[in-house]
């Protein structure tokens, strides 16, 4: 098992890795920004001045120290919109890839 493991380390999969997750994390991040400071505002204003990522219904009014109970939809509308944005992403990189992968396989054929 150990010297499939070097095999592995060595064929440079663990490095492609690395970068995919690199670049997935800071592809997340740019994401986030782009919901948060540019289309939540946009949003919220064609709904009246609405700023998504505050809207909560409250089960449970905070008391004292003790912090109020509520379900934050604003924050999942947030996550739902960087979550569709991603996935088109990444939908649009397959589609480009396999595009490329059969104009090859045919252009091989020929």
């Amino acid at each position: 098992m150990l010297s499939e493991f070097k095999l592995f380390i060595a064929q440079g999969n663990v490095l492609d890795l690395a970068v995919g997750v690199i670049i997935g994390v800071a592809f997340g991040k740019i994401t986030t920004s782009l919901v948060e400071d540019i289309l939540n505002p946009i949003i919220g204003l064609a709904l009246g001045g609405i700023d998504l990522s505050q809207l909560k219904i409250v089960l449970k009014e905070a008391i004292g120290t003790v912090p109020e109970v509520a379900i934050r939809y604003g924050n999942f509308l947030n996550a739902l919109i960087q979550f569709l944005i991603i996935a088109w992403v990444i939908f649009l990189i397959v589609k480009g890839a396999n595009h490329m992968r059969l104009s090859r396989s045919l252009a091989l054929k020929e």
